[in-house]
């Protein structure tokens, strides 16, 4: 999301961040397979590393966005609960509002879930570019 936006030319009117919602891998660098497929796209990660969301992300974010529905639970949990609509899941955008980002944990596909994730920040975009954000 973060090079769409400089790509754009709309850096200033954002503050992207990413957080975990569990603590297995706070504090670690960016997984390899990760950071290679990023780099092959041009983007990098260097001096990246895991933190958890914390309830204080609430009041700072304007979008709260979970890649699954398991995500999208622990987010409510951790800010108990979602009273201004904040939280969404990244599918939510594309349109498919129950559907999930393909998890490579468990397939160790990450052009999928690479291509998923760059739907869904595309679709943002547009939103925000139409005023709908």
């Amino acid at each position: 999301m973060k090079d769409m936006v400089a790509k754009e030319g709309l850096a200033d009117n954002f503050i992207i961040a990413s957080s975990a919602v569990s603590s297995e891998e706070i504090g670690n660098p960016v997984y390899p397979p990760v950071k290679r497929l990023l780099s092959a796209n041009g983007i990098s990660c260097e001096g990246k590393f895991a933190r958890k969301m914390t309830p204080q992300d609430y009041d700072n974010f304007d979008l709260l966005i979970g890649m699954d529905n398991d995500n999208i639970r622990r987010m409510y949990r951790i800010c108990s609960g979602d009273s201004d609509g904040k939280i969404r899941s990244l599918k939510s955008f594309t349109g498919n509002p129950n559907g999930e980002v393909a998890d490579p944990w468990y397939s160790g596909d990450f052009t999928a879930t690479w291509n998923d994730v760059v739907a869904g920040c595309s679709a943002i975009l547009q939103a925000y570019k139409n005023g709908k954000l």
